[in-house]
């Protein structure tokens, strides 16, 4: 419901998730095409976001609407991002297991049609389906810190 605003107003959604049991949280993950997301476009996807959901009311009850970026550290959420981040590590967990692992760690190594190719930390290769992910995401390390600093500095 909100990605057509969001892509009119140039960004891209990247995670939509609610949290919460009491007290939710609905948490809108957002970037420009470039990867880039300031405050100032935090600030004005929420106000987009806040309006949309005012008229079309589609979450019942109270919640707190929550805009961010992805941070470095990110979720991986779309095939396209396990192709931009291939030489990072990250974190895949399945909903199937895949030769008898559900969990995996290691190099993203790029993609292969619709599977993620990761080379694990033992140097095994893997091929996992994008169809099974249940959630990735980028491990902190030294190289995605310099990465990313270099990246925020062009």
């Amino acid at each position: 419901m909100i990605t057509p605003s969001l892509e009119d107003m140039g960004y891209e959604l990247v995670r939509i998730t609610m949290t919460g049991n009491e007290k939710k949280i609905l948490q809108v993950m957002a970037e420009r095409p470039d990867g880039t997301m300031t405050i100032e476009g935090c600030t004005e996807v929420s106000r987009m976001v806040s309006a949309l959901l005012d008229v079309e009311d589609p979450i019942s009850g109270a919640y707190d609407l929550e805009v961010s970026s992805p941070g470095i550290d990110r979720p991986l959420t779309r095939l396209k991002d396990f192709e931009r981040w291939a030489g990072f590590e990250a974190k895949v967990e399945l909903d199937q297991a895949v030769e008898g692992k559900r969990r995996y760690r290691g190099k993203l190594l790029g993609l292969k049609d619709e599977t993620i190719l990761v080379d694990g930390d033992d140097g095994t290769r893997f091929e996992l389906p994008f169809s099974e992910i249940r959630k990735a995401k980028l491990i902190l390390t030294d190289e995605l810190i310099a990465a990313s600093t270099a990246a925020s500095k062009s």
